[in-house]
């Protein structure tokens, strides 16, 4: 039986506030499957009953395995390919230096869902760059028990056939019972972090390159932007942004600059200019005039007699970040006289 479309349209809002995902009309299908687990483990014959008592208190464990339970996984190793090759061929060399060196370089994989996609990074830059470069790997996801799951980097059978080369497998895994796990020297490399995109990332520095694949997707223009602006604040200028096949940032925020690679979503962390192109300083600072000089010197006063300009300010250069508003700079009671 379907959900009502009063507990459908309150799962939808719950949803869309604490994870920013849009469920249109005609996912009842998917909500009432994805809740018949939750419902029954809490002794709820049905989905509507389950929700009805659910949001009578709202308790926060519940909230938080509703939204779990509705965020999509789905993620396999190497998912899609271009964007791994285009990591090693393009992304990599061009954040060397003159010399060609990198330091060290770290990638966010945002939305990491059970840990394939950060795995596959790290396999692809243990190929791509040497041993003087220091790489880290934050993953993030708003999922709990994904993260658990990434975190021990245990896969079945099935999930490392799906994207794998044997090559890598025999490489970076180790076989355990029935499937496999990923080497602690390639597990090290990455740290698994809750993190939800509707909120401005606390994970510290800033990222070389982010991906965020086949996430914007599920939002609304308004969340995208917002995300696109926390993923932004987080980047270095000069950064790279990976996304979706099908994804884009166009209209979306002017801090982007598409990288014109055949088949990717790449996208480069412009530098924000100060408007004007003015420099920016931390206090304003005094113009010095010089002294006069000749047989003028004592002819020039070097005061104004009194009663004129009688607010007036030792001259300033504009400091700070410079406002588009032009504000009135002098005295109320001479304004009206100024042309």
């Amino acid at each position: 039986m379907s959900l009502s479309p009063d507990v459908f349209t309150y799962v939808a809002d719950l949803v869309q506030r604490r994870a920013g995902i849009q469920l249109d009309a005609g996912k009842e299908y998917l909500v009432e499957g994805r809740l018949q687990p939750l419902a029954k483990e809490a002794g709820h014959p049905r989905v509507d009953a389950y929700v009805r008592d659910l949001r009578v208190a709202e308790r926060p464990a519940d909230v938080q395995a509703v939204v779990e339970a509705l965020t999509t996984n789905e993620t396999s190793f190497f998912r899609d390919g271009t964007p791994f090759r285009l990591l090693t061929e393009h992304i990599v060399p061009a954040l060397r230096g003159p010399n060609g060196s990198l330091p060290r370089l770290r990638v966010w994989s945002a939305a990491c869902s059970t840990g394939q996609e950060p795995y596959s990074i790290a396999m692809t830059l243990a190929d791509c760059v040497g041993p003087d470069t220091s790489v880290e790997i934050v993953a993030s996801d708003l999922n709990t028990a994904v993260l658990e799951r990434a975190a021990a980097g245990e896969y079945s059978r099935i999930e490392t056939n799906r994207g794998l080369p044997s090559s890598m497998l025999v490489r970076y895994f180790d076989a355990e019972g029935t499937g496999w796990r990923v080497r602690e020297q390639l597990r090290r490399q990455v740290t698994f972090l809750k993190h939800n995109l509707l909120e401005p990332p606390a994970f510290g520095g800033q990222f070389d390159v982010v991906f965020l694949r086949n996430v914007l997707i599920y939002f609304d223009l308004p969340v995208k932007r917002q995300v696109l602006e926390h993923v932004l604040a987080a980047m270095r200028p000069g950064g790279f942004l990976v996304l979706g096949a099908a994804e884009t940032t166009i209209g979306l925020d002017d801090g982007w600059e598409r990288v014109p690679l055949e088949r990717g979503a790449v996208y480069r962390a412009v530098p924000r200019v100060p408007a004007w192109g003015l420099p920016t300083a931390t206090s304003p600072v005094p113009v010095v005039l010089p002294a006069a000089r000749g047989p003028l010197t004592g002819a020039v006063p070097r005061t104004a007699p009194p009663g004129v300009l009688p607010h007036a300010r030792p001259a300033h250069v504009p400091a700070g970040v410079p406002a588009p508003v032009i504000r009135p700079i002098t005295p109320a009671p001479v304004r009206g006289e100024t042309r």
